[in-house]
């Protein structure tokens, strides 16, 4: 006999058949179907949930609540004082120009200008913050900073 595809079967031993249930009392799963008797998990629409323990005190409510999480947190972007005076040529720096010149990456997102570096040139930073140390610095230099309308 020829092998081709249409005469193909697994050795003998390799596959198992399907357990069928409730199939009458000489099957040996007949009458309730090896469910034992009445409860919940013998009827039909039964689900376990995971957070169920029969009585016990669930998991979660066992386990110590650590912390807070303020959902009313601003987070920031962070942008240095250095940055902003390696921007030659530009005396207005929003957003849009510090999105351009990659020193924020979301648009989205509020920008806080921080202290870090020297300003030698007036500039006037729109930002949506700015620290108390970096307000001074800017005005040293003669420049000013404007809140932001959007973020």
């Amino acid at each position: 006999m020829t092998m081709d595809l249409s005469n193909l079967q697994p050795p003998s031993g390799a596959t198992k058949k399907k357990k069928r249930i409730g199939r009458g009392t000489g099957s040996g799963t007949g009458k309730t179907s090896g469910k034992g008797h009445k409860g919940a998990k013998a009827r039909s629409g039964y689900k376990s949930s995971l957070s169920r323990e029969g009585g016990q005190m669930p998991l979660h409510r066992r386990l110590p609540k650590r912390g807070f999480y303020n959902r009313f947190r601003v987070e920031y972007q962070p942008v240095n004082l250095a940055r902003i005076s390696a921007l030659k040529g530009v005396d207005r720096i929003d957003m849009d120009v510090m999105l351009k010149n990659r020193l924020i990456r979301n648009a989205n997102k509020p920008v806080k200008v921080l202290a870090r570096g020297e300003l030698t040139r007036p500039v006037t930073v729109v930002a949506a913050a700015v620290s108390a140390e970096a307000k001074k610095k800017i005005e040293a230099a003669g420049g000013s900073f404007e809140v932001a309308k959007k973020c």
